[in-house]
């Protein structure tokens, strides 16, 4: 039996592909611009939430709405202008106006930093052994630009706040860790845009598939996700590569996706590719 890195680096180049799945970032690889990637970046992962269908609409929606040139349509976004298509947007709670109102943010960010690289980085410390500390400062910076012009009357938590978690608080940050993975890694997945920031500082993006597959590969010992979790899985995968510890998190997302993963399943493991690595839980028959 192969140990569990040996299996996870074969999973890793089995997935290694840029039509390997349905997945935000296919949204984004189009755009040849460094500066469109980033900003058509940032929206798609801010919109990762959700069943994957309805993810995709409304990424592909927005990416629409602000054309061929993201970066451009951004710098010069105005949200008291009517952009009417923009209003009309829902995405499960999201409305039209957070939206305008993480346009109105993003813009802020690259005229005070150039990029939101440059924003982001000017909270990472030198020394940083992981970007928590730096994803924290990003959001809380992020949340004190103006958002009168885009809300007038400010809400007492607006909209906008929702993509900008923050660790401190216990988020697992998963849509943010999701846009700094596609930024700084560079394979046939992810796009490396950035170049400030190493991608043996990441954490891994937490969604329903990582935690499944983090606890049946005893990855972690926390039953609760949030920022701890995220934290415990990568420190575990850091184990297996200390200088890119979340490059397996595509393949280990995507089993979960396949419903290959049985854990808390009646199938077991009888269709998980990490079969005899994995410890999936049976789901308990009630009385």
């Amino acid at each position: 039996m192969k140990p569990l890195g040996a299996s996870l680096e074969a999973l890793y180049h089995d997935y290694n592909r840029g039509d390997s799945a349905a997945d935000p970032v296919h949204r984004v690889r189009p755009f040849a611009d460094p500066a469109d990637r980033e900003v058509a970046g940032f929206c798609a992962a801010a919109l990762a939430f959700g069943r994957v269908a309805s993810v995709l609409s409304s990424i592909d929606r927005l990416l629409a709405i602000m054309g061929d040139r993201p970066a451009v349509f951004v710098r010069g976004f105005d949200p008291r202008d009517p952009h009417p298509e923009l209003r009309a947007m829902v995405h499960r709670w999201t409305r039209g106006t957070d939206l305008a109102a993480l346009l109105w943010i993003l813009r802020q960010m690259l005229e005070r930093s150039g990029s939101i690289e440059g924003f982001f980085v000017e909270g990472l410390a030198a020394d940083a052994t992981d970007i928590g500390p730096a994803l924290d400062s990003f959001s809380t910076r992020a949340q004190a630009l103006d958002m009168r012009r885009a809300y007038g009357r400010v809400p007492k938590r607006p909209g906008v706040c929702y993509f900008f978690p923050r660790p401190s608080a216990g988020s697992a940050c998963k849509r943010l860790n999701l846009f700094l993975r596609w930024m700084v890694r560079r394979d046939e997945v992810d796009l490396g845009v950035w170049t400030r920031v190493s991608p043996a500082q990441l954490i891994v993006p937490l969604d329903t598939h990582v935690i499944r597959l983090g606890r049946c590969l005893r990855l972690t010992r926390y039953t609760s996700a949030g920022w701890r979790m995220a934290a415990d899985i990568t420190a575990s995968l850091r184990r297996l590569d200390a200088t890119d510890p979340i490059r397996f998190d595509f393949s280990i997302c995507h089993i979960g996706m396949m419903s290959a993963c049985g854990f808390h399943k009646p199938q077991g493991d009888s269709q998980c590719p990490l079969k005899g690595l994995c410890h999936p839980r049976p789901r308990r028959r009630s009385a």
